[in-house]
Order: C-alpha cells, then sequence, then structure tokens
C-alpha cells in the first residue's frame, strides 16, 4: 500500500501533538529532557520545528462559511485535556516517527499524539 503522505525524494513528515492537562504532570528535569530531546532532533537531522500553545479557554473558533461570521471562544475539543505543543518532524517512515514520538513523550512527561503531516 503506498502511504498517501509520502512525496517523492522527501523524508515523510510528522506532527506530535502534546497532550495535557490540568494536572501539571511537569517534574524538575523536564525542561532539561525536552531541550535534549530537540537537540537529538536537530542533530539527526528530524526537526523542522517545535512550539507551545495556548490552552483550551485562549481558543477562539470562526465559522464564515458563506458569510456567516459567526465566532464562539474555547475549543473544538471539550473536557479537560488540551494540545499544549507540537513537534514538526522529518522522519524515513513511520516506525521511525513512532519512536521519535515515544522519546518525545518521555522528555516532556506527557501523552503524545503522531499524524501524517500533510502540508508544503
Amino acid at each position: 500500500m503506498r502511504l498517501f503522505f509520502m512525496c517523492q525524494n522527501r523524508r515523510m513528515r510528522f506532527i506530535i501533538f502534546v497532550i495535557d492537562g490540568d494536572a501539571n504532570t511537569a517534574n524538575g528535569n523536564e525542561m532539561a529532557a525536552i531541550d535534549a530531546f530537540n537537540e537529538g532532533l536537530e542533530r539527526d537531522g528530524h526537526w523542522i520545528y517545535a512550539a507551545g500553545i495556548g490552552d483550551s479557554a485562549s481558543a477562539l473558533r470562526f465559522d464564515n462559511r458563506a458569510g456567516l461570521g459567526h465566532s464562539e471562544t474555547g475549543s473544538l475539543q471539550d473536557g479537560v485535556l488540551h494540545y499544549s505543543g507540537f513537534w514538526l518532524i522529518k522522519a524515513d517512515s513511520t516506525e521511525q516517527a513512532r519512536e521519535l514520538a515515544q522519546a518525545g513523550s518521555l522528555a516532556c512527561n506527557r501523552r503524545v499524539e503522531l499524524r501524517p503531516f500533510l502540508g508544503n
């Protein structure tokens, strides 16, 4: 089966979302572990970009289809869990991306979600 998110002559790209909640799972070594993970991504050619994002309460949703002009506060996701950041990575295979997601989860001490990145 040909993977639809592969581009010829290019490595596959993935996004790793960091899943967070109100439990504050941060530990004292977290930033050092994340920095080391990021340095490893850069060193090994997997790094594209990473960032933190605001929590669900800071989200705004808009629907301007057909000029509707509708807006709402809050995230599409309802509940305690939300995305608090992401890594955009390059990998040679889905298996390698899974391994990097596992390492990212360990580094940030949070669950993560891995998805193919389909943008340019």
